[in-house]
C-alpha cells in the first residue's frame, strides 16, 4: 500500500503538477499588478466597473445581488486578456521566431564536415 503511494507521488506528473501550481502562486502578483493597472486605466477613462447593484433582488429583507456574479465575470474577463495579451502572446512570438531560426539554419551535411576537418588538417601538417 505504501509502496503504491510512494510510486504515485513520484510519478513525473504530481511532481510537473506541483511545480506548476507553485510557479503559478509565485506568478500571481505579477498578474495581479498587470491587471491593477488594466482596471485603473479604465477606471479612469469610464469610471470602475462595477455591476454588484445593477440588479438588486430582495428577499424577506435581505438583498441578493446577481450583478455581483457580472463584475467577476468581467474582473475575470480583464485578468485572463492582462495574461493573454502580456504573457501568452509574447512567449508564442517568441516561440515562433526560435522555431523559424532553427528551421532557418539548415543542417551541416556530415561527410562535408568531415571533408573541411581533413582539409584542414592535410593544411596545417605540410606547415
Amino acid at each position: 500500500m505504501l509502496r503504491g503511494f510512494r510510486d504515485f507521488i513520484m510519478r513525473g506528473n504530481v511532481i510537473d503538477l506541483a511545480v506548476g501550481i507553485i510557479i503559478g502562486a509565485a506568478f500571481t502578483p505579477i498578474i495581479d499588478a498587470i491587471t491593477t493597472v488594466i482596471m485603473d486605466v479604465i477606471a479612469a477613462l469610464v469610471g470602475k466597473p462595477n455591476f454588484d447593484n445593477i440588479w438588486t433582488i430582495t428577499l424577506n429583507g435581505t438583498d441578493i445581488l446577481p450583478g455581483a456574479i457580472l463584475t467577476a465575470l468581467v474582473n475575470f474577463l480583464f485578468v485572463a486578456a492582462a495574461l493573454y495579451f502580456f504573457v501568452v502572446m509574447p512567449m508564442n512570438r517568441y516561440a515562433e521566431r526560435k522555431k523559424a531560426a532553427e528551421e532557418e539554419a539548415p543542417e551541416p551535411d556530415t561527410n562535408e564536415l568531415l571533408g573541411e576537418i581533413r582539409d584542414l588538417l592535410a593544411a596545417s601538417k605540410k606547415e
